[in-house]
Formats: C-alpha cells, structure tokens, sequence
C-alpha cells in the first residue's frame, strides 16, 4: 500500500519530502561506499566511463520522450553526482553541500535580473537572448571564470556539438551574422571548396573542406533555432526504423540482403517510408 500511495504521489512531493528523499539517497550511498566491495573500490577515473554512458542513455531517453525512463536514467546520473561529491569528502576537497553552495551562488550572481545585488535594480532583461549574453559576460567576471569566451567549451564534447557551442558563444559577444540569410552564401562556398578538392582527389583537403561544410550548415542550423545534435539523431533513427523494415520485410522473402539489387531494395525502402507516412495519420 505503501508504494502505491507513493506512485500515486509522483511528481507532486513537498520540499520535505524532496529533501528526505534527497536525504535518503546520501544514506545508501554511504552505507554502499563501507559495505559493498565494488562501490568501495570506485574511484573518480573508474566511474567516468559509466557517468559518460549513462548521461548518454539519458540522452536517449529525452529524445524518445520516455518519461519512465527519464525519471531512472535521472537518477543514474544523480547518483553518480553523489558519488563523486562523496569521493570528495573523503579526501576533504569537497563534499555535497560544497557542490549545491557553489552551483547556488554561481546562478544566483549569473541571474542578477533575478537576484540583483544591494542597491542594484535597474538590470532589465526581457529576452532570453539578453540572458544568454549577459550570462557569458558574467562567467568573464568571476573571480575563477573563464579567461576567453571560449574557454568554457570542453575539449572532450563530440565535435558536432562542441561546433555548436563555440557558435553560440562567439554570438553572445556579437560575433555573427547581421542577416541570417546570409549564413546560405557561406554554406554554398563551403560546399564548392569541398566539391574542388574531391575532383582533385586530395583526401587531406578535402576532409578539412568538409569540416568547413558541417562547420556552415551547424551554424545555419543555430541560425534557424534547431539544434543539430538532435536534428541529426532524429535522421539517425529514421533511417534505423526503416532500414529494420527493410531487413525484416527481405527476411520474411526468406532472402539476404546481399541478394537483393539496389532496385529491390529501394522499393521496400519507399513502401517503408509510406508505411511510416500513414502511421502518422
């Protein structure tokens, strides 16, 4: 009984409850960090491969709109927060209250529209574009913040993503295009650069030409408020939902795939597209 009334409760818990369930969760981890052999024996450097693949099956989650699993991958990535912090404390660097006291102050003195200062009220932010800007501003000014606008983009972000990053924070110093339309010519450039060095079958060059391609379509893409990390992994799981119809609808002919022509294949790669296009109706 007990459990249903709490799966009846999901999502509208008090901030006590929040707090002991937050409590809670340091407790086991305490008890799991004495007790069990593999959680004592981990350590910042063991536990960063499994944050990275669990942060990534988050990620798959949110794009699925899976909110069972958002909620568990969540906790997943929460635990390994906790893990980490503890680690922490057990060498006196830091521990959980250290991390929730800096990310604290960090938004509150990066939100000064929100929280201004003692005699200051007449910081006026409508948009959130002026909040992007001002918050880039703001990390230049901290006594530990970044040196260079660019500085805050980690070195290990997969590249389509960190392009995207380095884009929009060039944008929030004013480092962009006065027109997006604009951003057509570049891509267009860029796109016969490359076409130049595949025709003169310069593998070097050509593969930084199509850097410059992906560069140019990442920023039109920002340009036009899609983000393209997602963008691309909607395509990546178009083309598995229908490559598995055509793999399923061959196997059921009793064929291979590598007996099939292009022909063949292309037509149950169309009626797979018809078969999702009516799905959608």
């Amino acid at each position: 009984m007990e459990t249903a009334n709490k799966n009846n409760n999901r999502g509208s818990h008090t901030r006590e409850e929040q707090m002991q369930a937050f409590g809670r969760l340091l407790d086991v981890l305490d008890e799991l960090r004495v007790k069990c052999p593999w959680d004592r024996k981990q350590t910042n450097e063991s536990l960063r491969p499994n944050t990275i693949e669990e942060t990534y099956e988050l990620c798959d989650a949110l794009m699925k709109h899976d909110t069972k699993n958002i909620c568990k991958e969540l906790g997943d990535v929460l635990l390994h927060v906790c893990f980490y912090a503890k680690i922490g404390s057990e060498t006196r660097d830091f521990d959980i209250a250290d991390v929730c006291r800096e990310l604290c102050d960090k938004l509150i003195f990066r939100h000064p529209h929100v929280f201004p200062p003692k005699g200051q009220n007449d910081n006026h932010i409508d948009t959130a574009q002026q909040v992007s800007e001002q918050w880039e501003m703001l990390k230049q000014k901290e006594k530990d913040g970044n040196k260079s606008v660019l500085a805050g983009v980690p070195e290990a972000l997969p590249s389509l993503i960190k392009a995207y990053r380095i884009q929009d924070k060039a944008r929030n110093v004013g480092f962009d295009w006065e027109e997006k339309s604009q951003v057509w010519d570049k891509v267009k450039e860029e796109i016969g650069e490359f076409e130049t060095e595949v025709e003169h079958m310069d593998k070097d060059k050509a593969e930084a030409e199509f850097g410059d391609v992906m560069f140019s379509l990442i920023n039109a893409a920002r340009l036009y408020k899609i983000n393209p990390d997602n963008a691309l992994e909607r395509t990546n799981q178009k083309f598995i939902r229908r490559f598995n119809y055509l793999e399923a609808h061959t196997m059921k002919q009793g064929r291979n795939l590598t007996d099939m022509s292009l022909e063949e294949m292309d037509a149950i790669w169309n009626e797979a597209k018809l078969h999702e296009r009516d799905g959608n109706k």
